[in-house]
């Protein structure tokens, strides 16, 4: 049974940082494209960042410079360091797996899904 599980949600102030882990299993981790998504009240899933198959890493870019995304393998395990947090980071968090070659963010090619984990930044 495919699993992926988000931990790290939170609620800051504006500047703050927090870190979000995906543990995943039940399937072959480094087959997979792995990223999160992230989706606001009234708005649709937006990819954030991805690594594909090459370790090729995307971010989008209202996260560039201030989002890391990060795996490591040997645990199944992927990461995202946010750092200087800004309101409009508010959203719920997902963790996906996509077999695509190529990351792409779009939740259309996504296999897998975690349940989410929400991150609330004030001002």
């Amino acid at each position: 049974q495919v699993r992926l599980v988000e931990s790290g949600g939170g609620s800051v102030q504006a500047g703050g940082s927090l870190r979000l882990s995906c543990a995943a299993s039940g399937y072959t981790y480094s087959n997979y494209c792995m990223g999160w998504f992230r989706q606001a009240p009234g708005k649709e899933r937006e990819g954030v960042a991805g690594i594909d198959l090459d370790g090729i890493i995307t971010y989008a870019d209202s996260v560039k410079g201030r989002f890391t995304i990060s795996q490591d393998n040997a645990k199944s395990t992927l990461y995202l360091q946010m750092n200087s947090l800004k309101p409009e980071d508010t959203a719920m968090y997902y963790c996906a797996a996509d077999s695509s070659r190529l990351w792409l963010g779009h939740p259309k090619l996504v296999d897998y899904w975690g349940q989410g984990t929400q991150v609330t930044v004030s001002s």
